[in-house]
C-alpha cells in the first residue's frame, strides 16, 4: 500500500489516535533504513459481560536504529493509548460494553529500522549517561528477576576476573551461551523465572528465559541491563533460517532481546538466546557449539542486532490498565471476557492475527 493511500484510508477510520508520520523522513536518513507495517486484528470469541484487550504498540523512543511512525486503530469498542508509568511502555487499551456480541479491533502500526552495531574500539562522546533514576531502574530486581541470593552468587563467580562493564557483560554472555539450551517444549517465549532456573540447574528455556538470565546476572554484577520485548517482522538476511520470520504471519513471531549499558558507549545490544536458537534449529539442526555458523552468530550477537524485528518496550511486571492482572512482560496481545483472561499464547483460540509487510518509501 502506498503511503498516500494509507493516509487517506486512515482519515476514513472512525477511531484514530496517533497519526502515521512521514516514513520518508526516517527512511531518507540512510539507505539502510527499512519501513514496515504491522497489522493486528483481534476478535473476542464468545464474549460475556465487559470484554477488554491490551495491545502492545511499537517502542515510542526514537533511536539510531528505530523510528516509530505512528499508529491507527479501528474497532467497535472504546479505545485509547495508554503509557505504562514505570517503563514508558505504550499500549492500546480497548473496552467493549456488556452486550457487544462481536468485539472487533484492528491496529496498524508503522516504524522504520536499520541494523544496529556497536564498535567497542571507539568510545561515544555523545552517549548519554544514565541518570540516578535510570541506573536504579535497570539494576533493580523484578518479581521474576531477583538480584540477590543465588543470582548474585552466580554473577559474582562468573565476573570474578572482570573489571569493566563490558568485561562483566561479556563474561555473563559467554556463560549463558555455554550453559543454557533452547527448550522447544517451553510455551511461547518463557516467563524468565531465573531464580528457579539457577536453583534447579535446569537451564532450558526460550528467549524470555535465557535473555532474562543475562539481564538478571548483569544487574547482580552492578551492570545496568534490560530486556526489550518485540516481534520478528522479516526473514534474516544473514543466512540463518532460524533467525527470521518465514512469511507474513507474525502471530507467533514474538522475540525478546537484551541490552546492557557501558560507560562511554551507551546501550549495547546482545542476544544469547538467539545463539542457542541457531544451535537447535538451524538446518540440519542440533549443531555443535563449535559449528562455524554458531561461532559466527555468537560473535555477532554480542554488540549487534539484525533489525528484522520490531521493539515494543522494556517493561516488567506490567499491571494492565483497568485490571488487577499483572503480567511479567507485555509482548503479546492480551484480552479478557467472562471475567477471565484469554490465553495470550494461543492466537487461534484467542482469535488474533499479526501480519507484516515492508513498505517501499
Amino acid at each position: 500500500m502506498k503511503r498516500r493511500t494509507f493516509l487517506q484510508a486512515a482519515v476514513a477510520i472512525p477511531f484514530i489516535a496517533k497519526s502515521i508520520e512521514s516514513a520518508a523522513g526516517a527512511a531518507s536518513q540512510s539507505e539502510d533504513w527499512r519501513t514496515y507495517e504491522v497489522n493486528t486484528k483481534l476478535k473476542i470469541a464468545n464474549p460475556a459481560g465487559v470484554s477488554r484487550a491490551w495491545i502492545p504498540l511499537p517502542y515510542i523512543v526514537k533511536t539510531d536504529w528505530h523510528t516509530p511512525l505512528g499508529n491507527i486503530w479501528n474497532g467497535n469498542g472504546q479505545m485509547k493509548a495508554v503509557i505504562e508509568p514505570k517503563y514508558g511502555a505504550e499500549m492500546l487499551y480497548v473496552e467493549w460494553k456488556a452486550g457487544e456480541k462481536n468485539p472487533l479491533l484492528e491496529v496498524i502500526s508503522r516504524f522504520a529500522v536499520r541494523n544496529r552495531s556497536v564498535d567497542f574500539s571507539k568510545s561515544n562522546p555523545n552517549a548519554p549517561g544514565l541518570s540516578e533514576a535510570e541506573l536504579r531502574l535497570y539494576t533493580e530486581p523484578t518479581e521474576l528477576i531477583p538480584t540477590d541470593g543465588i543470582v548474585f552468587e552466580t554473577a559474582r563467580d562468573i565476573t570474578r576476573f572482570a573489571k569493566t562493564d563490558i568485561e562483566k557483560a561479556r563474561a555473563i554472555y559467554e556463560w549463558v551461551v555455554d550453559n543454557t539450551f533452547r527448550d522447544p517444549k517451553v510455551k511461547g517465549c518463557g516467563w524468565g523465572d531465573i531464580k528457579t532456573m539457577l536453583e534447579t540447574r535446569y537451564f532450558g528455556g526460550k528467549c524470555g528465559d535465557l535473555n532474562a538470565l543475562f539481564v538478571g546476572l548483569a544487574r547482580s554484577a552492578g551492570v545496568a541491563a534490560r530486556d526489550i520485548y518485540g516481534v520478528r517482522v522479516a526473514p534474516s538476511q544473514l543466512g540463518y533460517n532460524s533467525l527470521g520470520l518465514g512469511g507474513v504471519n507474525a502471530s507467533k513471531g514474538q522475540h525478546c532481546r537484551a541490552e546492557f549499558y557501558a560507560q562511554g558507549i551507551g546501550w549495547v545490544p546482545v542476544d544469547p538466546a538467539d545463539v542457542r536458537k541457531v544451535v537447535l534449529e538451524e538446518p540440519p539442526g542440533n549443531l555443535e557449539i563449535n559449528d562455524p555458523k554458531v561461532v559466527a552468530i555468537r560473535q555477532k550477537l554480542f554488540g549487534s542486532w539484525e533489525m528484522n524485528w520490531l521493539a515494543y518496550n522494556t517493561a516488567h511486571d506490567v499491571v494492565l490498565p483497568n485490571s488487577r492482572i499483572k503480567i511479567p512482560y507485555l509482548m503479546y496481545p492480551n484480552g479478557e471476557t467472562r471475567g477471565k483472561m484469554l490465553d495470550q499464547l494461543s492466537p487461534e483460540t484467542f482469535q488474533y492475527a499479526i501480519t507484516v509487510q515492508q513498505i517501499k518509501t
